[in-house]
């Protein structure tokens, strides 16, 4: 706010001292180009703070989710809430248009997998499991199997399952 009042400020006095220099004061056109060169410098350091925060409300989305907590979005205006929220929905569409049927949760593994495959343990009787390849696995509490990682996330995130790291 203070630099927007500074421009403005600056830009009023560059107008009256324009609407001078036209009626012949030259010795104030270096006064003018200072001025303007103070306004286009703002103005660039404006947009680069604008830019930082809209880079850093995009990487709130990929940190929190889809549901951002009060404590964060109390300190965002009302603009950058609704860019957040035009951000999410053209991720969702995107999510949803590749990957096949299911999509494609791009915001599960913020980093790559080291293997595709992990070892878990059932926590508690699931049932069945359909893996890929068309067989199916018994879980059974205590049994331990060698999953595909993405296939078995969900299940490690609702606790039928647990990643038994060795």
């Amino acid at each position: 706010r203070q630099a927007l009042e500074e421009m403005r400020a600056l830009y009023e006095r560059n107008q009256a001292d324009v609407s001078e220099a036209k009626a012949g004061r030259t010795d104030l056109i270096f006064l003018i180009r200072f001025r303007h060169c103070c306004l286009l410098r703002n103005q660039r350091c404006l947009l680069a703070y604008l830019y930082d925060r809209l880079l850093r409300i995009r990487a709130l989305r990929w940190e929190y989710g889809s549901v951002l907590p009060n404590t964060v979005q109390f300190h965002m205006s009302a603009e950058e809430v609704e860019w957040f929220n035009r951000y999410k929905k053209s991720l969702a569409n995107y999510m949803r248009s590749v990957g096949g049927e299911e999509g494609l949760d791009l915001t599960q593994d913020i980093k790559p997998p080291k293997s595709l495959y992990i070892e878990v343990r059932c926590l508690r009787d699931h049932g069945e499991f359909e893996v890929d390849d068309g067989t199916t696995i018994l879980l059974k509490k205590n049994s331990q199997h060698f999953l595909p990682r993405w296939k078995c996330e969900q299940l490690i995130r609702q606790g039928v399952l647990e990643h038994v790291l060795s």
